[in-house]
Parts: structure tokens; sequence; C-alpha cells
């Protein structure tokens, strides 16, 4: 639903807002017209990347609000002053974001809350650890969220794009394949991709929409939903060369996720989970539970992985 000017689009307030993803939801929040601050610690940081990245922010006409998440006070006069809040904390501060729903819940004028999720629909997963713990902290703020009474929309972005595709989605694996290719399972199951722009952008769009309200938000972009046999045939077409396809069973896959260090495991345990489980397409988006953003907005040019694969050419 359109809002007729800007003054009727609510005002978001990203906490997380300088990380990976959370830098994106920013930048779309700004594009798409609404009032837009960002929670931080420092609006003046030592470290020339952040510091450049805040000035970006200033400069697209965000508010950078002085605060901290373990900050009871500070994080309630920020939320006061925004109708929507965004949370993109990384996995460290999952379990954390008790303090943002208890500060909601003082603050009494939060329209909508989005907590950190982007990845696999944490409600249905078949993961084994270390995603599951992750996975099942992040369920566990949903029905916080839930018993809390507070309106929510969680977003299941699936695989980030610019995370995966640059090796082609093999586990272990740096850069792209050379002479061989590393394949979870048989290769057939299909994963979702989307770029980290794209995800900010369905955000976005879903803050003011009721379509999504008290509803997960899916991005399944049909040009998107890809076999690991498929993404790989895509690429060799683009480079004009076969590549040995080397497939690790499920029992090596799981021998594989206990042996490898952190984060290596985490990415391992998340692969077998989409490549060998089917996280991301084995159960359908009902109407009770779900939407699905390119349903909901068509007029989104989204990036495809075959535009994508291109940048690597």
């Amino acid at each position: 639903m359109a809002a007729a000017g800007n003054n009727e689009r609510s005002r978001v307030l990203v906490i997380g807002g300088a990380g990976y993803i959370g830098r994106h939801i920013v930048a779309a929040s700004a594009r798409e017209g609404h009032p837009t601050a960002v929670l931080v610690r420092d609006p003046a940081p030592d470290d020339p990347a952040k510091a450049a990245l805040l000035q970006g922010f200033r400069e697209s006409g965000v508010a950078l609000v002085k605060g901290d998440l373990y900050d009871h006070e500070s994080l309630v006069g920020a939320i006061k002053s925004s109708d929507v809040v965004i949370s993109a904390v990384g996995y460290a501060h999952l379990a954390d974001q008790i303090r943002i729903i208890s500060a909601i819940k003082e603050a009494g004028n939060v329209k909508r809350f989005f907590p950190s999720e982007y990845g696999n629909d944490v409600d249905r997963t078949h993961s084994v650890e270390p995603a599951k713990s992750v996975y099942a902290t992040k369920a566990r703020i949903r029905r916080a969220i839930e018993d809390e009474g507070i309106p929510y929309t969680y977003v299941s972005s699936n695989f980030f794009a610019g995370r995966f595709l640059p090796n082609l989605a093999q586990v272990g694996v740096k850069g792209l394949p050379i002479d061989k290719v590393i394949i979870l399972g048989d290769g057939n199951v299909k994963g979702v991709f989307a770029t980290e722009e794209d995800v900010g952008t369905y955000t976005i769009k879903a803050v003011d929409d009721p379509r999504t309200l008290n509803k997960i938000l899916y991005l399944r972009p049909p040009s998107n939903i890809l076999s690991h046999n498929e993404l790989i045939s895509l690429w060799e077409k683009k480079v004009g060369k076969t590549f040995e396809r080397v497939y690790i069973p499920e029992d090596n896959v799981l021998k594989k996720i206990q042996e490898f260090p952190a984060p290596m495991n985490f990415v391992a345990s998340v692969s077998h989970s989409v490549w060998v489980k089917g996280d991301h397409t084995n159960f359908e988006i009902e109407p009770s539970f779900g939407v699905e953003a390119i349903e909901l907005y068509p007029d989104v040019k989204y990036t495809t992985v075959d535009e994508f694969l291109n940048s690597f050419l």
C-alpha cells in the first residue's frame, strides 16, 4: 500500500544498521522516503570504513541516534521517536533482542517490529548444530514477540547472494571452481538466492503494508530458485567449461560439519539444511502464516542469479 506523501510513511529505526544486511535496509528505507534513524553507539567511530558508512547515511538524510542495545533508557528513547523498529543485529546479539522487545513494550508506540532474521524460516527447518541453536534463538525471539502481542513481520530471505554465490554455494571452498565442484547431497534439491540490496528493498516495502502484518515475508524470486546442479550448469554455460561434480553423501556432510572450525561449521550446517533437507523450498507458503514478496511487489525488479553471476565474468 503506497502512502501518498512522505509524512504518511512510517518513521523507521534500524538497530544494527551498520552491519552486513542492516546497511542495505537503511539505504532502502532512505530511498523509499521513510524518515529513517539508525541506533549507533558512537556517531564518530575511529574505524574509517564505519565512519564513511555513517557519513553516507547522514548524506542520504538518515539520522544517527546515539544509543545502545544494552542501555535500556537510550533504547526506549530511540524507539519512542519511531513507528517501526527493524533489527539487523548479528548472530552474537540475537538472544539480546529480548531487550528490544522490553523497550518496545515500555515505549508503547511501535506499529511493527522486524526482528533479525533474513535467512531460513526458523520455524520450518531441519538443521543440525551449530545452525540449530542459532535458529532456536531466533524462534525464541519470535515467540517472545508474539507473547507480548507486539505487531511483527518476519523476513525469510534465504541465501544471501553476496555470501553464497562467489563460490557457487560450495562448502569449504574459496572462490569459483577451477576444475571440480563440491555438491552436498544429490544436487537436485532447490535453494533460493536474493541479493542483499533486494532483501533491503523488500523489507522496507513491507513496513507499511497491512498484508505483511503478523506474517512471514518470504523472498522466493522465481528466477533465483535453483538446485545446486542447475546453478553449476548456469555457470558452466557462461564460462564454456564443464566441471567435475563431486557429490558428498549426507553421512559425510554431517561428519564434515563436526570437523570444520567455526564459522565454517555454521555455514556448512546451513548449507546442509538447504541442499540436503530442502529447508528453503520443502513447504508451501500458506496464507495463514506467510506471504511471498515477489507476488506482493511485482513492480520491484529484482536481481537474478543469472545477472549476479555475470559480475564474475
